[in-house]
């Protein structure tokens, strides 16, 4: 079984990233059907750029919350990545 596409933005203007108060790269953003922002973290937990064995896909497990109940988890963890580097 193949796991559901997950839409994604490539933003070239950083327009969105500033509108929305991205931090670093990747900053993950999960919205519901009415465009209410329902998630905001990481995909999951990364030791030394690898996931950390048994932790759950955070962004995935999200996302499915999202679709079936509008609202997303309680507990969230701030994405960690590289700092933007905005352009003037």
């Amino acid at each position: 079984m193949q796991p559901p596409l997950i839409p994604y933005v490539i933003d070239g203007t950083q327009e969105v990233a500033r509108a929305f108060g991205a931090a670093c790269t990747p900053d993950f953003f999960g919205f519901n059907a009415d465009l209410e922002l329902q998630y905001r973290g990481r995909i999951c937990a990364v030791r030394n750029l690898q996931r950390v064995p048994g932790s759950s896909r955070e962004l995935f497990d999200a996302m499915v919350q999202i679709a079936k109940t509008l609202r997303g988890p309680a507990e969230q963890n701030p994405s960690i990545g590289c700092s933007i580097k905005w352009r003037n």
